[in-house]
């Protein structure tokens, strides 16, 4: 039987559902030959929400299918007939995923408590019917809407564990261990470095009313702050953690002095993140099963020992930290779930793209384009009065583009030529 894999890195790529096309239809009502538009309205394209939920724990699902679709809206249909809204996707994560845009590395949310959600990717708009383009201008109109594509984009997945306390040390300086035995998980332990390779939670529960949560981060080597080993990937565990417990082997396999131990893994948290080093934080030596106390008086050590395996000194530890715990938990209110919005920017801009050819850019003018059929000239038409309405060819002038240039707004062109 096959264990399940922690996977706290993924790509997720998504896209909401294209908005449904509008529907041109006139009705025809026993001897009313021309009678008015009632073509409706196409259904929006579905979002894509992401949602933090504590039944979730890892994000192995996006490892081997990235890539995510959210339902397209219904096209519109005539006697006023409303296409369906494409129904929305809500995807699940763990609870202290944080949110990237893949490209920028532009923090999007962090989904840190159970029913955090932020919006993924927007559902495109529905195409409007070409009943609603009635006017005294236009007695008929014979066009409508396209829907909007829905957005798409990659996303980077990261969880950041919400432990009370992280338990900090060198490959083999028993980490793994002492969580074995204060808490009910059960870590793959040996007696070889890097027995650890993804982080283990374990809950240490003192009565009805003191329980934390503790993980063993995996061992952290001199230079993980800039990325050597698996660096990174392990200090970011550590973010969120109340508390640090930094586990010093009194007797490791190397030779390296306690002192030096505790020197390097201050260091790394410090250059990682400099406000680490502001947390509450135990120093602990661990294996004091194996050393002698006159050694201990030789290297000047002050810090309680333990020993997992004689049990030596758990008890005091895990009291020190529940008191730790508690008065952190006091002091600072559990963290929100952020979420940033967005704006979508208003009005346009012009730029150059090359000799005698520019860009319109601006939501609501790319909008205008995108969602009108640029082969009939009815609609065509509406597309400039659209922009004419917009201020769209008075910017134009203001920007130097000149009689004959060409003008590029999304996929589609035209050659400018001024009012007269």
């Amino acid at each position: 039987m096959s264990q399940s894999q922690f996977v706290d890195e993924a790509q997720l790529n998504v896209r909401g559902g294209d908005g449904g096309a509008g529907c041109v239809s006139f009705r025809r009502e026993g001897p009313v030959v021309y009678g008015g538009p009632n073509g409706g309205d196409g259904g929006k394209g579905g979002d894509i929400w992401l949602v933090a939920d504590h039944n979730v724990a890892s994000l192995i699902a996006f490892r081997d299918h990235p890539h995510r679709r959210a339902e397209s809206g219904v096209h519109g249909k005539g006697k006023d007939l409303h296409g369906r809204r494409g129904e929305s996707l809500e995807i699940k994560v763990p609870e202290g995923t944080i949110v990237k845009d893949l490209y920028t590395g532009e923090v999007l949310a962090e989904l840190y408590r159970h029913g955090d959600k932020c919006l993924a990717a927007a559902g495109g708009r529905g195409g409007r019917g070409n009943a609603k383009f009635l006017s005294n201008r236009r007695r008929a109109p014979s066009f409508a809407e396209q829907g909007e594509h829905g957005e798409e984009r990659w996303l980077k997945l990261e969880i950041q564990l919400m432990a009370d306390v992280a338990l900090v040390g060198f490959p083999n300086a028993g980490k793994s261990t002492l969580i074995s035995v204060i808490s009910a998980a059960k870590p793959k332990i040996a007696n070889y470095p890097f027995t650890t390779l993804e982080p283990n939670l374990g809950v240490v529960s003192l009565d009805d009313d003191t329980n934390f949560v503790v993980a063993d981060i995996p061992g952290l080597i001199e230079g993980a702050s800039e990325g050597r080993g698996l660096g990174h990937q392990f200090l970011r565990h550590i973010e969120r953690a109340r508390v640090l417990c930094l586990l010093i082997d009194l007797a490791p396999d190397d030779g390296m002095p306690a002192d030096e131990q505790e020197r390097i893994l201050i260091h790394e948290l410090g250059e990682y993140r400099p406000d680490l080093l502001d947390r509450p934080r135990l120093i602990v030596g661990t294996k004091a099963d194996v050393v002698q106390p006159e050694d201990l008086e030789l290297i000047g050590w002050k810090h309680p020992v333990i020993s997992s395996v004689t049990r030596h000194g758990l008890r005091d530890l895990v009291g020190r930290m529940a008191t730790l715990v508690h008065e952190a938990r006091q002091s600072h209110d559990d963290p929100e779930g952020l979420v940033v919005i967005r704006p979508q920017p208003s009005g346009a801009v012009v730029e150059r793209v090359g000799e005698g050819e520019f860009r319109l850019l601006g939501r609501d003018v790319e909008r205008v384009v995108a969602l009108n059929d640029v082969t009939t000239p009815e609609a065509l038409g509406y597309i400039d009065f659209r922009l004419e309405q917009m201020g769209v060819l008075k910017m134009l002038a203001r920007a130097g583009v000149g009689e004959g240039d060409i003008v590029w707004i999304g996929e589609f062109s035209f050659e400018y030529q001024p009012d007269l």
